[in-house]
C-alpha cells in the first residue's frame, strides 16, 4: 500500500459503523446474583466495550443505547437523530472484585469529558457522553468527576460530561457486540483514523485508556 493511499483508507475507516447487514438485538440476560451493572455513554460504543471487557470482576460489556424512550432503537434510527438515544456501554461487574468507583474512575480516561458534540471524529446527539448512575451509585460517580476535574487541572476546561439517573439500556445487534476482538483490522483502522486515541493521550497523558 502506498504512503499516499494509507491515509485515505484511515479517513474512510474513522466512522463508528460496522459494514454489516443489522440483525435485530436479541434481550439482555439478567443480571446474576451477587452482580451490578454499570451504564456510561462514551462516543462509540466499540471503544467503550473494548476498554472495560476483560477487566478482573467485569463478567461483560455490551454495546447499546441509552437515553431515549421509544422502544426497541436501533443503530440506524439512533444514528439519524432525534431519538433521545446514545450510544453506551452496560457493564456487568462483581463488587467484591471491582468498585463501581473505580470503573467511573476509568471511565472518564476513555472520554474526552471536554467535547459536548460527541467523540473526536464521531460527532452527533448518538455519541455525546455521559454516566447513567443509579440512586445507589450517584455519590460515588459525582465524587468520581469531581476528581476527573481535579485529575485534568487546567485541561478540565469545558468539562461537560454529566451524571444522569439510570435509564433502561437497550442492547444493539450482534454485528456490534465484540467488535474489536471479532474484526481487529476494521477497530484498528477506525481507532487510529478517528484519532480518538491520540486525543486521549493528549489529554490524560500515560493514564488514558484506548
Amino acid at each position: 500500500m502506498s504512503r499516499l493511499l494509507f491515509p485515505i483508507v484511515l479517513t474512510l475507516a474513522a466512522a463508528c459503523s460496522p459494514g454489516e447487514t443489522p440483525v435485530k438485538a436479541a434481550a439482555l440476560e439478567p443480571t446474576p446474583a451477587g452482580y451490578q451493572t454499570a451504564i456510561f455513554a462514551g462516543g462509540c460504543f466499540w471503544t467503550e466495550e473494548k476498554a472495560f471487557d476483560g477487566l478482573p470482576g467485569v463478567r461483560s460489556a455490551v454495546s447499546g443505547f441509552v437515553g431515549g424512550t421509544a422502544p426497541n432503537p436501533t443503530y440506524e434510527r439512533v444514528v439519524r437523530g432525534g431519538t433521545g438515544y446514545r450510544e453506551a456501554v452496560l457493564v456487568t461487574f462483581n463488587p467484591a472484585v471491582v468498585s463501581y468507583r473505580t470503573l467511573v474512575d476509568r471511565y472518564w480516561r476513555t472520554i474526552d469529558p471536554t467535547d459536548a458534540t460527541g467523540q473526536v471524529c464521531d460527532q452527533g446527539p448518538s455519541y455525546v457522553t455521559a454516566v447513567y448512575a443509579t440512586e445507589a451509585q450517584t455519590a460515588a460517580a459525582q465524587a468520581s468527576r469531581t476528581a476527573a476535574i481535579a485529575a485534568l487541572g487546567a485541561k478540565a476546561s469545558g468539562f461537560t460530561t454529566p451524571v444522569y439517573p439510570a435509564m433502561r439500556f437497550w442492547p444493539a445487534g450482534p454485528e456490534h457486540q465484540d467488535f474489536a476482538r471479532r474484526r481487529p483490522a476494521q477497530y484498528e483502522a477506525y481507532r487510529i483514523g478517528c484519532g480518538r486515541s491520540a486525543r486521549l493521550r493528549a489529554l490524560w497523558g500515560a493514564a488514558a485508556v484506548g
